[in-house]
């Protein structure tokens, strides 16, 4: 059986919490939802939905290259929502940084993310 190993990158937030910003086990990565906080000073990012999605995207792509992986081998993400009417907005700067590659999705509107910020993304990808 593979041992799970933990991941851990300074260039995405720190955990607020007991959770690790990714897990490796059985040849794939699981990371955990990311919420748009710059990792430099753990202060949200200004801006709305657009500048928000974009700081998550930064902060799973920095998780999975400490992992080994990138955000090409992602096979799977959830989005998170604080009004589904931010959807378009989200789903454009999504698909910017997929570009062709089109993992599987679920999208959802939560009633309160953490720290009141617009969209949290989670994924797991392939290493």
């Amino acid at each position: 059986m593979d041992a799970m190993k933990y991941v851990e990158t300074s260039g995405a937030p720190e955990a607020i919490g007991p959770y690790s910003q990714a897990i490796i086990a059985g040849g794939m990565v699981y990371c955990s939802g990311q919420i748009p906080f710059d990792p430099e000073t753990m202060q949200q990012v200004s801006g709305g939905v657009e500048e928000q999605t974009e700081q998550v995207l930064r902060n799973l792509a920095a998780v999975l290259e400490a992992a080994g992986s990138s955000l090409s081998r992602v096979v799977k993400t959830t989005v998170f929502l604080k009004d589904m009417d931010d959807f378009a907005a989200m789903n454009a700067v999504y698909a910017r940084h997929f570009g062709d590659h089109r993992p599987a999705r679920a999208a959802v509107q939560a009633a309160r993310l953490p720290r009141d910020v617009d969209v949290e993304i989670e994924c797991i990808a392939r290493l």
